[in-house]
């Protein structure tokens, strides 16, 4: 069993699909902890499964690195093999993302490289493509730019709004995040230091 602490800042769908399929055996993890940067209602998902949570706020004008250190201890506390960002909004400190790496995965709602960043399924959307994707990827010091593990196109359709978009995504997200943690915990892949 893999132990994962999964990070979030919304509503956390993408969690709650992922907790639901470990708790079926679908994905051979744990997932040990749950935190957050905001007081985000996807924690109730952690607390329906009595998974321990914790918040760790970045506040306005506070050091980002010194938030960083906060973070990396708290998620540490539960000796982690895995981290997952899954709708965490927030860009982590180059310190937390060494101290994890490689064992540091982010899912991203757009087939990178394209369309990197917090509003992916947007730009996807106003660029007007023909399709986008979803793909899970290591998290380095860019922003979207680590190895990418697992990716998938996703047709944008006629009559698409973003939001019936990015909830076609989001599904396909959930896939690939149980397909790659399955992989690692079968021991089928393996992920290398850059």
């Amino acid at each position: 069993m893999v132990r994962v602490v999964v990070l979030i800042s919304g509503s956390g769908s993408n969690l709650r699909a992922f907790l639901d399929s470990c708790a079926s055996g679908d994905i051979p993890a744990e997932v040990v902890a749950v935190g957050a940067d905001v007081d985000a209602a996807g924690l109730d998902h952690a607390r329906h499964y009595g998974i321990p949570t914790f918040i760790e706020p970045l506040e306005r004008g506070a050091a980002r690195d010194a938030w960083g250190e906060r973070l990396a201890d708290r998620v540490a506390e539960f000796e982690p093999d895995l981290v997952i960002l899954s709708g965490f909004m927030r860009l982590v400190p180059a310190g937390f993302v060494h101290r994890f790496a490689p064992m540091l995965l982010n899912t991203h709602p757009a087939f990178l490289p394209e369309f990197p960043g917090a509003h992916a399924v947007r730009d996807a959307f106003e660029a007007g493509v023909a399709e986008t994707g979803a793909s899970v990827i290591v998290v380095d010091d860019g922003v979207d730019t680590g190895p990418i593990l697992a990716q998938r196109r996703v047709p944008v359709r006629d009559g698409d709004t973003e939001e019936t978009l990015h909830d076609r995504i989001k599904v396909v997200e959930r896939e690939l995040l149980a397909e790659v943690v399955r992989d690692i915990a079968n021991r089928e892949s393996a992920i290398e230091e850059n």
